[in-house]
């Protein structure tokens, strides 16, 4: 009796830090897109590449005082590994990028929309995971939904297919190894964050102005900053300290293909909050009904992973070490 009430405060407790760490994720990127969208948008700085690289500065910043604080751990993260990460991650951003440039808006929504069947397919072949029938329907549900709420003209050309095919699979490698790296080398967020920020701040900020000028035609350093605009710069970098440490604490705990489909709801949200600060353009009943089925499809899948069989790894990757802190707290969040 003992041992299962202790059980069930076990499986409490991860539930209520999962909960958390998802609200964390969901509520720092809306908020994020949100700033962003203003920064763009209505103050007119358009480099992507380049804020993406200030973001991983002030990132880079907070792992710093954290460990000054003695809230990091010593961690080690081979050389080889880490360069993989970085390559995966800055082409994911640069990727997506190019693609939205060069696709217009339906196909770049459908090839986000791919990103999901990349990360079951790394599962499958690295992990060997095995999805059950419901649960693969519910993925189907959730992509059905958010592709009538999101896809609407669609045009194919040659580089923006490229450029889609590019993005899609290195975001989906990138989130694939965060889960990977953490396992392998009990690895927390924190130490993650502290081994992928400085490198990926340096290299975005080194080819990310270029990036930008090949994007938009304009260079940085020209721009001219308003107090609002710098004010939303610094406010952006900021909120994406919270994105990039919620985004690996959530794969650490969920998985890809898991964090993937609750970020879903970060789109349900965003085209909400549009319609409640931005006015009723873009919303109507097919965007409604695609939203209804998204979170219903979520909501299933939620409920068919869980089950015994909806989703079971089939193979154990070795770890090194459990001993640092924090570490085994996320393991034990991590989908079995």
């Amino acid at each position: 009796m003992k041992s299962d009430m202790s059980s069930l405060k076990k499986s409490d407790k991860k539930a209520a830090l999962d909960f958390a760490a998802w609200s964390f994720n969901v509520t720092t990127s809306v908020g994020i897109i949100m700033v962003n969208k203003a920064l763009m948008a209505t103050h007119g700085f358009s480099f992507a590449t380049t804020l993406t690289g200030l973001h991983f500065v002030t990132t880079t910043l907070m792992t710093i005082v954290f460990r000054w604080l003695g809230l990091s751990q010593p961690s080690q993260l081979p050389v080889a590994d880490l360069i993989k990460f970085v390559i995966f991650s800055n082409l994911s951003i640069v990727g997506m990028n190019v693609s939205l440039m060069w696709n217009s808006v339906g196909f770049y929504q459908i090839a986000k929309l791919c990103m999901i069947p990349a990360s079951c397919l790394l599962e499958v072949v690295f992990d060997h995971v095995h999805y059950s029938r419901d649960t693969k329907l519910s993925i189907m549900v959730v992509l059905i939904g958010v592709a009538v709420c999101t896809v609407t003209d669609v045009s194919v050309n040659a580089r923006g297919l490229i450029a889609a095919v590019i993005a899609v699979w290195s975001t989906a490698l990138q989130q694939y190894y965060v889960h990977f790296l953490q396992r392998k080398y009990s690895l927390n967020s924190f130490n993650l964050l502290g081994h992928t920020a400085p490198a990926q701040a340096g290299s975005l900020l080194l080819v990310g102005p270029f990036v930008d000028y090949l994007l938009t035609g304009q260079r940085v350093d020209h721009f001219g900053f308003s107090s609002l605009a710098l004010f939303f710069l610094v406010l952006s970098c900021f909120i994406a300290i919270g994105v990039n440490l919620s985004q690996f604490i959530c794969i650490g705990r969920f998985s890809a293909v898991s964090f993937q489909v609750l970020g879903h709801m970060k789109t349900v949200l965003v085209l909400s909050l549009g319609f409640l600060f931005f006015g009723k353009e873009g919303m109507n009943l097919q965007v409604v009904i695609g939203m209804v089925l998204a979170v219903l499809g979520m909501i299933w899948y939620g409920n068919a992973s869980a089950k015994p069989g909806g989703k079971e790894r089939r193979s154990v990757l070795p770890v090194r070490s459990a001993s640092l802190k924090g570490s085994s707290e996320e393991k034990d969040g991590a989908e079995k």
